[in-house]
């Protein structure tokens, strides 16, 4: 499946920021269908057990995909906050290999949107899966005074044009 654009990522999410020391640093890409994906690995400082992925950080990262399935369209100016978050832990998530995180909007309107996302293995085993409600709100509206562009900074280009989720059968 081709890429079509590369979403910006921020300064100290733990999922998306560059300058967080124990976050992830997910960088994601829209793709054609619509979705948007990540390719990612948590770490050994992200465990709940050995070998596996505490919980709540695989909570996060399907509701970080939440949030990017609406930028998928390109417009990063859209912002919400989470109502709901409905997670299924279908196996163990571990840490120290490759994962594909992947988002879709299932229902949007001008006020709320809904969203699958998953986790899956390099084999295509879905891991954990949610649906994710949002409701769209200004960046004022959820923090006065800040800026979201000085915090949404980094751009980072690489050579990923494609990414080979078709195996998966989404």
């Amino acid at each position: 499946m081709k890429v079509v654009g590369k979403q910006r990522n921020s300064k100290m999410c733990i999922i998306c920021g560059m300058d967080n020391p124990i976050g992830l640093h997910a960088q994601f890409y829209n793709m054609e269908d619509g979705s948007v994906i990540t390719l990612f690995r948590y770490n050994e400082n992200h465990q709940s057990f050995p070998r596996r992925v505490h919980g709540g950080l695989v909570a996060t990262m399907l509701d970080e995909l939440g949030l990017r399935a609406l930028w998928t369209n390109g417009d990063e100016s859209i912002f919400g906050v989470t109502m709901s978050l409905e997670v299924k832990y279908r196996k163990p998530v571990p840490y120290n290999e490759d994962l594909i995180g992947r988002g879709i909007v299932e229902k949007e309107t001008p006020k709320f949107a809904t969203i699958q996302a998953g986790i899956y293995d390099k084999s295509g085993t879905l891991l954990a899966n949610a649906e994710v409600k949002y409701i769209k709100l200004e960046v004022s509206q959820i923090a006065a005074d800040v800026d979201c562009h000085e915090e949404m900074c980094y751009l980072i280009e690489d050579d990923v044009r494609e990414i080979d989720f078709e195996r998966l059968g989404k």
